[in-house]
């Protein structure tokens, strides 16, 4: 969700203020990077799973006031659209059968959540973009009551001075409309992943990572469908990107850089990232706090940077940067935020598994594969698995341009297991997940393609386009509490 603000409108004099409080921390970072120890004793992984709201009639329900008062469980939080919550999922270590047991206690937790939002008349959808979402759908009230979205809306507005433009377009159908809101962003809906690491190692993670987010998209992509168009196999990473955009036609010409931003080099350090945001990005939320960093680490605290915090929070990278403090002790993380959430919580499991375990080991080569692949490599990489899914092709040191599922079959699954082990990851645990996503490559299957398969064949039996997404969207639906893996599922039969 990101930090809370309280305010919905800045002045000249707070913003400029922000800027140079925004300044003061990161020459505060800087020095806490070469000075400070922080905790990464424990390498911890976190999770979170953003959800959608659904009617009786699989139609958005704007209920997450309601939904969240009933379920009163501090897990849970809203999120941008009134039909969308998130579940936060504290951070823990890996080894032995301790994602085994985070499986039972997921599905356990979002089986009360259904539960408690059944009692309200509304049930939980886990998918990258709501099939049943329409622009009428924002035509009332939509957006949560968070100060922070407000401001959000209010600042990429009177950034742009006009319209968003969404033009996005798939292999058959596009889309092109207009919005004068932020609301076509709360149809993004994504598991994020992050990963606790040292100042020493994180610039080797984060690279790693960046290599990765292809592949996740190809392996994991669940979003093909928005507004009754069928679009990228993961359309919510081309819809985040232009929902949020707070540059106008002339500043993308001039080659100004979004605000969800995949990146343009490899680093050498976390700084490197924290001084590109804070240089090449407006402030968004200039909101700011009594702290007095310089002074905090001069009397040996440790500063909570809250301003470069928040500015950090405001650029959108699909492997974020964070820095954060929790028991009086600083740590990093990378926060990887390139998957859409679904289609099962074994699904969702398999998609993290594959990713630490490869992570791990990429990150660890002395050779690493960044040091043998532009950054504009692994960008094409990544733009290829948005919008191709299971016909995504990659280009990779050894192989060439190879298709997906035989770079990760060959290459990538094979190091994702020895990744896991060397965390001390369990065999079953690495049978089960890894498992599911060897089961995907050899079927060349994920929730896109089911998704896609599907409406058509309700659409062969004469079904429109809505009523054939309605009709898939309830199949999902039984699919995703089954916790049977997606690659599983029965596609119906065309007639």
């Amino acid at each position: 969700m990101g930090d809370d603000i309280s305010l919905k409108e800045f002045s000249r004099e707070q913003r400029k203020f922000y800027r140079e409080k925004v300044r003061q921390c990161l020459d505060v970072f800087e020095r806490m990077l070469v000075e400070h120890t922080f905790e990464f004793d424990r390498q911890l992984t976190g999770l979170e799973i953003e959800l959608n709201l659904v009617d009786s009639e699989f139609q958005p329900a704007m209920a997450n006031a309601e939904v969240l008062a009933n379920l009163a469980d501090p897990s849970y939080q809203t999120e941008l659209g009134q039909y969308n919550i998130e579940l936060n999922v504290d951070p823990q270590a890996m080894p032995g059968d301790a994602v085994l047991e985070l499986e039972t206690k997921l599905r356990a937790s979002l089986d009360h959540a259904e539960l408690k939002a059944n009692e309200v008349g509304s049930s939980i959808i886990m998918i990258g973009i709501l099939p049943t979402l329409q622009p009428e759908h924002f035509t009332t009230e939509w957006m949560s009551a968070n100060p922070r979205y407000a401001a959000l809306n209010e600042a990429i507005f009177s950034a742009r001075r006009e319209d968003l433009e969404l033009s996005i377009t798939g292999t058959n159908e596009s889309l092109r409309m207009d919005a004068d809101t932020i609301a076509p962003e709360s149809a993004c809906t994504s598991v994020q992943l992050h990963l606790q690491v040292s100042p020493a190692d994180f610039a080797s993670n984060w690279n790693a990572a960046q290599t990765l987010a292809g592949p996740q998209l190809a392996l994991g992509a669940n979003s093909p469908f928005l507004f009754g168009k069928k679009l990228w196999a993961e359309t919510r990473t081309e819809l985040f990107l232009q929902a949020t955009d707070t540059r106008s036609i002339e500043l993308r010409n001039q080659g100004v850089r979004p605000g969800v931003f995949f990146g343009e080099r490899w680093i050498t350090s976390i700084f490197d990232l924290f001084e590109e945001n804070v240089r090449y990005f407006s402030p968004l939320l200039p909101e700011t706090t009594d702290e007095d960093p310089e002074a905090v680490l001069a009397a040996g605290g440790v500063p909570k940077l809250q301003e470069l915090r928040l500015h950090n929070g405001t650029v959108y990278r699909w492997n974020r940067p964070v820095y954060d403090v929790y028991n009086g002790q600083p740590h990093l993380r990378v926060e990887n935020r390139v998957l859409p959430a679904g289609p099962t919580v074994a699904d969702v499991l398999a998609n993290a598994a594959f990713y630490y375990g490869a992570v791990k080991m990429l990150a660890a080569d002395e050779r690493p594969v960044w040091s043998k692949m532009s950054f504009a490599a692994a960008e094409s990489n990544f733009n290829s698995g948005a919008r191709r899914g299971i016909d995504a092709t990659f280009y990779w040191p050894g192989f060439g341009e190879v298709p997906w599922d035989e770079l990760i079959l060959r290459h990538l699954l094979p190091i994702a297991h020895e990744g896991l082990e060397r965390w001390g990851v369990s065999a079953a645990v690495r049978d089960r997940f890894l498992g599911i996503v060897e089961d995907r490559c050899k079927t060349r299957s994920n929730g896109a393609s089911w998704q896609v398969q599907t409406v058509e064949a309700f659409e062969s039996r004469g079904l429109g386009r809505i009523d054939a997404l309605n009709a898939m969207l309830r199949l999902y639906a039984d699919g995703m509490h089954s916790n049977e893996p997606v690659h599983t599922w029965e596609i119906p039969t065309a007639r």
